[in-house]
């Protein structure tokens, strides 16, 4: 379960404050899906980075019970002059988990073939994405945190990407951000839509299916 507790984010990009959460208040149930839902720029993923640590509230404090991942697909934190594989055995002995079978499995998944072998600086930012989503789906978390993540790649990949994901679904929640309606509909179990620092959460994914359109519409 992942409280967050007014928590209020600001942020002055060229004199101007842009308020992405105030002092928003929400519970996400342990192993339930929850999409969040929002226009371009809304603070969706700066909501994201607070619930998984790596970015501080200006004030108010997230709650996490259990354990929860980085967000997935998240490539930022590989090594680039490392290779594929000992980002990995890295990542692996960080998390104490088995180190050759976790590189067993993003060998597998990620289909990077040799390229694994080379340095990541060397990939393109879809083989980077490809690697991280492997990485992340190779370790078991209570909750997954997932930014747009099986967008990546060639509908095959994508296709694989979700079964995986939704089988990790099966013994875990996820908090998830995305523009898609039919994933929203496919994987989660609630939704939430964040708008002017404001998280508006919904039992019933279409009622948030609903809002998100409306406010896309008011935009267009």
């Amino acid at each position: 379960m992942i409280e967050l507790r007014n928590v209020h984010k600001t942020f002055v990009l060229n004199g101007r404050r842009k308020v992405v959460a105030d002092s928003i208040s929400a519970v996400f149930p342990r192993g339930k899906a929850i999409a969040i839902l929002g226009r371009n720029g809304a603070g969706k993923s700066s909501l994201l980075k607070m619930i998984s640590g790596s970015m501080d509230p200006d004030s108010g404090e997230v709650v996490v019970h259990g354990t929860v991942s980085w967000p997935v697909g998240f490539a930022g934190s590989f090594h680039p002059e490392l290779t594929g594989l000992q980002n990995t055995r890295f990542i692996a002995r960080v998390y104490g988990v088995d180190t050759d079978e976790l590189t067993r499995f993003v060998a597998d998944f990620a289909e990077l073939g040799p390229h694994f072998e080379l340095p990541v600086r060397s990939y393109s930012s879809g083989m980077k994405s490809r690697l991280a989503f492997g990485v992340s789906m190779g370790i078991r978390f209570d909750t997954y945190l997932v930014d747009e993540v099986t967008a990546v790649g060639d509908a095959s990949f994508r296709s694989k990407s979700e079964r995986l994901f939704k089988q990790r679904l099966e013994e875990s929640g996820a908090v998830m951000v995305t523009h898609a309606p039919g994933q929203v509909r496919r994987l989660c179990d609630h939704a939430g839509v964040l708008e002017n620092g404001e998280l508006h959460m919904y039992d019933d994914v279409e009622d948030a299916l609903a809002h998100h359109k409306s406010l896309m519409q008011a935009t267009a």
